[in-house]
């Protein structure tokens, strides 16, 4: 089992919310690059003027959530279950650190749905991840470098890597989505496509809200 250097999936869907339009193009073209559905990516965005990691929780899915709490999190911005799952369909490419899944590994909370096999080989990838936090592994074992509907078969494998993912084909509400998914890719790269546009027309600011940077990683004014 190799590392990836990708970004994140869910990294990706961030790009496209909050970033300069320069980054959504560039993660629209990355997913193209790598087999996945062309979507368009509205320009004129204004960047934010403050960057804070801790307005960035409660507004992101993590790993050890529950269905309803990241729908939660997708409704609020009127998103539907199945555009939530079509979404979650990103985890086919990048990677997630050690420390997001370790706890479906070991101990007595250790979950016995992993695929038996897959959970060897992640034990002995993540034996060192106490004292190197950058082990990572491939959120898609199977076809980590291209954008397909891999992810949503491996999920029906025992093959998710994190739990969030696991529940996806467990909750009786994703379930159907993930094995529309699983059978018909058309289907999840129309849906994706789709949710892709519609993500970044979330959070649009007006006038004096934002700014447009003269450079991606950089306040205009650092006073601001």
């Amino acid at each position: 089992m190799r590392l990836s250097r990708s970004p994140t999936p869910f990294v990706l869907l961030l790009l496209v919310v909050v970033a300069p339009a320069v980054s959504a193009d560039a993660t629209r073209d990355l997913v193209t690059m790598v087999g996945g559905p062309y979507f368009d990516v509205k320009l004129g965005r204004k960047d934010g003027l403050e960057s804070k990691a801790h307005k960035v929780r409660g507004n992101v899915p993590m790993p050890n959530q529950t269905v309803h709490d990241i729908h939660g999190m997708f409704k609020k911005n009127g998103f539907s279950l199945r555009e939530m799952v079509a979404l979650s369909g990103a985890h086919t490419i990048g990677f997630s650190h050690c420390k997001e899944f370790s706890d479906r590994l070991y101990g007595s909370k250790a979950d016995p749905e992993i695929n038996p096999r897959f959970a060897t080989a992640l034990k002995e990838l993540c034996k060192n991840h106490t004292v190197d936090d950058t082990i990572a592994a491939f959120n898609d074992v199977m076809t980590p470098g291209k954008f397909d509907n891999m992810y949503f078969k491996n999920l029906k494998r025992g093959l998710g890597l994190l739990a969030s993912d696991h529940l996806l084909i467990k909750d009786n509400s994703t379930k159907p989505f993930v094995e529309l998914y699983a059978t018909d890719e058309k289907a999840f790269f129309e849906d994706f496509a789709r949710a892709m546009e519609k993500l970044g027309t979330v959070g649009v600011k007006g006038n004096g809200e934002g700014e447009v940077r003269r450079r991606c990683d950089h306040f205009n004014n650092l006073n601001v």
